[in-house]
């Protein structure tokens, strides 16, 4: 009677183990389908509330689109250093949109919920001696393309050295309020060319808007970066973005800022570093005194006990963009928007 009753204590404690292990393997992942898709011939390349949108949606609208790498097409695979020389900079960033979201209004905040990112087939990554973290330096130019192995998510740099990819757009933003052409190289209140490599698929990006309809577009692909961007460069590439756009009306924010499951995040930019941290510093303060009701000097306090400030890039001039993450572990409730 033991023996049994030690077989069948056995039994039940294995098979509760199984059943953990099979419904933790039957966890898929869900990627809501598009309502709208923009090709990427429907694209511009600066920042202005006079350029007409190509699309309108309703506020919750899955959108898909494509987009260029950083020339517009001006580079391919088999490109080479002087084709790279000859690139004409009033051709770059060909950013797909803009997106005019019904009811967005002037102080709203848009959220854009990346889904899903797919790279293209190839990518490039380019320096000069004018352009990049160490310009005035060095008479120097390299140029280099890559046939993208998306079967292992990987850039093979060199015959020893392969970079996991790690997708991200490094441009996206809403309309200023000025219908002069502005340059989309530097990030702003709009948000623009942020080339923060953390803007990941799940990771949900806030922006506040600046005119009626919010009119977002999206662009500037990088198959991977580094913090800093030093060269002025990461693996430039075309990609597919997937991405859900929602309008929130209770979040009041000066410039973007965004979230995973595990941290949030500010952005600040500005045209020194110390400049950009302090902004990106200030903003985390006000959203931890804001969001989790505590004293503006004990979110202070703490963001110096858990928050990290990280160098998103330092070469867009005439604006640098610094960011501060906290992680949500240490609280124990998380708002939801």
């Amino acid at each position: 009677m033991k023996s049994v009753l030690t077989c069948l204590f056995l039994i039940s404690i294995f098979g509760c183990e199984k059943k953990v292990d099979v419904n933790q393997t039957d966890v898929t992942e869900f990627i809501p389908e598009p309502d709208f898709t923009i090709s990427v011939e429907k694209n511009h390349t600066k920042f202005s509330s006079s350029i007409p949108y190509q699309i309108k949606v309703p506020n919750g609208s899955v959108v898909e689109v494509y987009t260029k790498e950083a020339t517009g097409g001006q580079l391919n695979i088999n490109s080479t250093l002087d084709d790279f020389k000859k690139v004409d900079m009033d051709k770059v960033h060909t950013l797909t949109g803009p997106i005019y979201i019904e009811g967005a209004e002037v102080g709203d905040v848009l959220a854009v919920e990346l889904l899903d990112l797919e790279p293209g087939d190839w990518g490039w990554t380019g320096m000069g001696p004018e352009f990049g973290f160490l310009a005035g330096e060095t008479e120097a130019s390299g140029f280099k393309t890559y046939k993208l192995d998306k079967e292992n998510n990987l850039i093979h740099f060199s015959e020893n050295i392969s970079i996991p990819m790690k997708p991200f757009p490094g441009v996206m933003g809403v309309a200023p309020n000025t219908e002069e052409m502005l340059t989309t190289f530097p990030p702003r209140a709009n948000g623009g060319n942020m080339d923060d490599p953390n803007l990941v698929k799940g990771v949900t990006v806030y922006i506040p808007v600046f005119v009626k309809g919010a009119l977002f577009s999206i662009g500037d692909a990088h198959a991977v970066q580094g913090l800093g961007e030093v060269v002025g460069t990461a693996v430039e590439c075309d990609m597919r973005i997937r991405f859900r756009l929602s309008i929130i009306k209770d979040k009041k924010i000066a410039e973007p800022e965004y979230e995973s499951k595990d941290y949030y995040a500010t952005t600040g930019f500005g045209t020194t570093i110390d400049e950009a941290a302090k902004k990106a510093t200030r903003y985390m303060v006000r959203h931890i005194s804001k969001t989790y009701d505590i004293s503006w000097e004990e979110a202070y306090m703490l963001c110096s006990l858990v928050g990290d400030l990280k160098i998103a890039e330092v070469v867009d001039l005439p604006h640098m963009l610094v960011t501060m993450h906290i992680p949500k572990s240490v609280f124990k409730k998380d708002k939801q928007y």
